[in-house]
């Protein structure tokens, strides 16, 4: 079994630990956080150590650290694993700063680094990707990527988030990029606080639309909000010469009323822990195929650093109100 050291013991770093633990070549052996008390907990709850970054660096038993901190973070953690023969998963984004991230990626292109877009292990979305291009479907066109937030998140979270385009949009950057099948050249954004006043006065927006064009003239539409008003929208429309493929929102259940009074059905899943729960799973099954030989990442650094150019891009379009190119990463 291969001993994981898990970085972060907060929302996603319990998803994570959990499917650890569930995995039968995984083991979680120790768990660190700033909070020793969230720690702990977590530690206790998968018999695993609560401890710091320098014991487990210093720990040749640890095949491989899992970052999953503060965005702030990611990338010191990151090199600091690397630079200790660890391989690395690390959740996006990979740092706030493209500079820092280019700096680096000449460094850790090559390493054994996966970055955690989890989506791109969505069975839905896997699946859509899958008939992209098939036969009677064509070559893809356009896309459509539909991403809503059932509810805004706190300002003091917006603080300190890196933006919507580096917190939110950016699991639809790497999406778009995943479904299109080549780079993004350029990026048009459109922005604005509508669904909190106090998100706006802390210097972000909750609303948006962004275009994207490639080389070739592909174009994708993301619309982001932080509100819906009716659960967890995650929908996906790929338009190609022969038809259109789709994956759209899941419900908590099948189950459908059909009355004199119209139609009933259930709400959808309400937030990515439910929807996004099976996508985890494989996600982490995936890592443990890469620890084993069988299977080299499916998302390398260089992903992350061409998700974040893609907000980086937005974040000034935003700004300028004109598009903005998007230079290769070489």
């Amino acid at each position: 079994m291969f001993k994981i050291a898990l970085f972060g013991a907060g929302r996603i770093g319990k998803i994570h630990a959990a499917n650890i633990s569930a995995h039968p070549d995984l083991a979680l052996s120790h768990v660190v956080d700033v909070d020793a008390g969230a720690a702990a907990e977590l530690a206790n709850a998968h018999g695993a150590a609560a401890t710091d970054v320098e014991s487990v660096l210093g720990d040749a038993s640890v095949d491989a650290v899992l970052v999953a901190t503060s965005t702030d973070t990611h990338l010191d953690l990151t090199i600091r694993a690397h630079d200790a023969g660890k391989f690395v998963f690390c959740e996006k984004p990979v740092d706030l700063d493209l500079d820092r991230a280019l700096a680096a990626a000449a460094r850790l292109d090559a390493a054994r680094i996966f970055v955690g877009f989890n989506r791109r292990f969505d069975p839905n979305f896997a699946a859509l990707k899958a008939q992209i291009g098939a036969a009677g479907l064509g070559a893809l066109e356009t896309l459509q990527i539909t991403s809503n937030d059932p509810a805004p998140p706190p300002v003091s979270y917006v603080r300190t988030s890196g933006g919507m385009f580096a917190d939110m949009t950016i699991h639809d950057f790497d999406m778009a990029r995943f479904l299109l099948g080549e780079e993004v050249s350029e990026v048009f954004a459109w922005g604005s606080s509508l669904v909190d006043p106090a998100i706006g006065d802390a210097g972000d927006i909750d609303t948006a639309r962004i275009l994207l064009r490639t080389a070739t003239g592909k174009l994708c539409v993301i619309a982001n909000s932080r509100r819906s008003g009716f659960g967890y929208d995650q929908r996906v429309e790929a338009f190609c010469s022969g038809g259109m493929v789709s994956a759209g929102n899941m419900s908590e259940t099948t189950v459908q009323i059909w009355s004199e009074s119209g139609p009933q059905g259930a709400m959808f899943q309400n937030f990515f822990l439910e929807r996004y729960a099976a996508a985890f799973r494989h996600e982490i099954a995936h890592f443990a195929d890469v620890l084993a030989g069988r299977a080299q990442p499916l998302v390398t650094f260089r992903d992350g650093v061409a998700a974040l150019a893609l907000a980086t891009a937005a974040k000034a379009s935003l700004v300028s109100g004109q598009p903005t190119a998007v230079p290769p990463l070489g």
